[in-house]
């Protein structure tokens, strides 16, 4: 055997299981497709040293984080709590300051634990249209889904909205000072100083198993075949990937997973989301209208392609990121990754009525389309109406030697965060741990191995 396990991946789920095992001695290969480690977390540093990076993935913290915020500590850094005001465009086109009404308006979702079978967002959401009590509750409710979950509302399951509301959703939110790079730094440093294996630019093409063996084929940046073996494998790979069962140079698994696996995969969608970072000369929309929004952390609209907008208060930044998520992305999939930016651009402007001053503070953007990486293949997971245990079944180990992490397979309430990705990354590991101790407990001292091939 070349190693003890092999991970797949090198996002949050795959660095965390790969320093669990390499703090247990265990022998670890790390492969991983693109050419760089963090998987959907994505952060380009800025030129200059004072000013916060561009997050292109994950950029925030949800809920208390104990993962995150202890890898935060080990790198010498700090998380801080976000502030500042909501601004929302209104009717007539003017931005007005209310409260954020993103999270309350979720808690409707209380309300589907009373139906009798799963039910879309969708159809849950229109049995209040006609009922003027709620009705502006239940539409905020919807942009939740839409922006907050990235999921579509005639797909996504009420009930697994309603479970994740139950199993304590926590509207704290913060953002690592310095962005991510200090805490993936961190998590990186530890299974490399303790000898683990890291192939970078290394495509899985082929998961080939049985009980107590595991054999992967992939390809290098070159080309070129490689092949490795190991007792066990932890997969971290995206649902998006996971799901697509070997189509288009996607992983494929030999045999191939459990039906109970694969129904769970169909049942899993990815959030679709497009954000662009813009970076401009001075924050000048801190000192438009008098300074009106100088505190402003949030401007929300209805009305054009990019429905959000946000600044990084509380640090005072010449960032803007553009966002939208959910069915509202399908008009923005074709366009080029400049056009992306200069309708993000154009957007900001429109809704400060501040047009020619933002192009004319404007420096640079950046962007990453998520849903046509092949590495991922959407942002992050939500179930699907009808997917009940699918988290749990997808979490599932097969035959103590295929074990699977990743932000889709965290049923806690945190799929779709980086904390999620974490702590099942190490769940995962410790599960694969316990499995090898025991069959070297049966078997005796374990095969030292070979070099990689």
């Amino acid at each position: 055997m070349n190693a003890d396990a092999i991970v797949v991946g090198a996002g949050a789920a795959g660095l965390a299981a790969a320093r669990y095992l390499a703090g247990r001695s265990l022998r670890v290969i790390l492969l991983e497709a693109r050419d760089r480690t963090g998987g959907r977390v994505w952060s380009i540093p800025s030129e200059s040293s004072s000013a916060a990076p561009a997050e292109l993935g994950a950029e925030f913290i949800h809920g208390p984080a104990r993962e995150t915020r202890a890898l935060l500590r080990d790198a010498g850094a700090a998380a801080v709590d976000l502030g500042g005001e909501s601004w929302t465009r209104g009717m007539n086109g003017e931005l007005r300051r209310e409260d954020d009404k993103f999270m309350i308006a979720a808690s409707i979702f209380e309300l589907a634990g009373a139906l009798p079978t799963d039910e879309t967002v969708d159809r849950f959401l229109r049995r209040f249209e006609n009922d003027s009590a709620v009705r502006e509750k239940a539409a905020a409710a919807r942009a939740f889904v839409e922006g907050f979950e990235a999921a579509d509302p005639t797909i996504a399951s009420v009930r697994a909205i309603a479970d994740e509301w139950r199993s304590g959703v926590d509207s704290t939110t913060a953002r690592p000072v310095g962005g991510y790079i200090p805490m993936f730094a961190q998590l990186s440093h530890t299974p490399a100083a303790a000898g683990v294996r890291r192939c970078l630019s290394t495509v899985v093409r082929r998961i080939a198993w049985r009980r107590g063996e595991v054999s992967v084929d992939a390809t290098n940046s070159r080309g070129e075949s490689r092949k490795f073996r190991a007792r066990a494998a932890i997969v971290t790979a995206p649902a998006g990937v996971l799901r697509r069962g070997g189509e288009d140079g996607e992983v494929a698994f030999d045999p191939e997973l459990p039906a109970t696996k694969r129904a769970a995969l169909a049942k899993i969608e990815m959030g679709h989301v497009v954000k662009v970072v813009l970076r401009f000369r001075t924050a000048f929309w801190e000192r438009v209208r008098e300074g009106r929004y100088r505190d402003a952390a949030f401007f929300r609209t209805h009305e054009l392609p990019f429905v959000a907008f946000w600044t990084q208060l509380p640090l005072r930044s010449d960032l803007i990121v553009a966002w939208t998520a959910g069915p509202k992305t399908t008009a923005l999939s074709a366009l080029s990754r400049s056009e992306r930016i200069d309708l993000a651009l154009a957007n900001f402007g429109a809704l400060l009525g501040e047009s020619a001053l933002a192009r004319k503070e404007f420096q640079t953007g950046a962007t990453h389309d998520w849903s046509g990486d092949p590495f991922a293949r959407g942002a992050y997971s939500y179930v699907a109406v009808g997917g009940g245990d699918a988290r749990n079944t997808l979490a599932a180990p097969v035959d103590d030697t295929l074990f699977f992490a990743g932000e889709a397979t965290s049923f806690d309430g945190q799929g779709g965060t980086v904390n999620g990705a974490l702590e099942t990354g190490e769940r995962a590991a410790r599960e694969l741990a316990t499995s090898l101790a025991n069959s070297y407990s049966r078997c005796g001292d374990r095969d030292n191995g070979s070099s990689v091939e």
